[in-house]
């Protein structure tokens, strides 16, 4: 393992997407124990996706065009779902309630997040092998450690994320005209990120 997929890795970890946005809502809803469940139901959900990938199960989603609409069509009704729940400001995602979500809540909408995500595993063959060394001898398990490494980084990352934002949820959680704004901010991201799912395709 080397420094420049270290490096790489967290740069992609970096990027927002649906479990950035997941982790941040939950910390500003619900504070920093709360985002790291949220964290810990993500990096779950990523776990069978790399193991479809790593023995070769996305292969065959890949070349399944119904299998991929299927997945992909779920996860964007998934993502809708989402949304229309911080809009109404119910479920786990609701922004102002001071009502407890379970950890079960908490890790289970993580889990589904990235579980029904068609990409996901498609994504894993092709950033790993970038960094499996022609030739060697287990590039399975290579490729299976440089994926846990990856969900590993994600993990620490989102907590990271979910800290920053119950750090801020002590300075607006009581302005109603500020989280009125991140309700709709966060509202419109879930929306955007299911109509590019919906429109994916399995071309890069």
């Amino acid at each position: 393992m080397n420094a420049e997929f270290l490096l790489t890795a967290f740069v992609v970890v970096l990027l927002p997407g649906t479990g950035v946005l997941y982790t941040l809502a939950v910390g500003l809803g619900l504070g920093a124990r709360a985002a790291s469940f949220a964290a810990l139901g993500c990096t779950l959900g990523m776990v069978p996706q790399l193991l479809l990938a790593t023995f070769g199960l996305s292969l065959i989603l890949q070349a399944s065009a119904a299998s991929f609409q299927i997945i992909r069509l779920l996860g964007t009704a998934y993502l809708l779902f989402i949304a229309w729940q911080v809009f109404r400001g119910s479920g786990v995602l609701a922004l102002d309630s001071a009502s407890p979500r379970s950890t079960r809540q908490l890790v289970g909408t993580g889990l589904w997040l990235n579980l029904l995500n068609p990409k996901l595993g498609l994504f894993f063959l092709a950033f790993l092998p970038q960094f499996v060394p022609a030739g060697s001898e287990d590039a399975r398990g290579l490729f299976l450690i440089l994926g846990l490494v990856f969900a590993l980084m994600t993990f620490f990352v989102f907590i990271g994320y979910g800290l920053l934002a119950s750090w801020v949820r002590d300075y607006v959680i009581g302005r109603p005209v500020v989280m009125s704004l991140i309700r709709w901010s966060f509202t419109l991201a879930f929306v955007a990120l299911a109509l590019r799912l919906a429109i994916e395709t399995l071309q890069p």
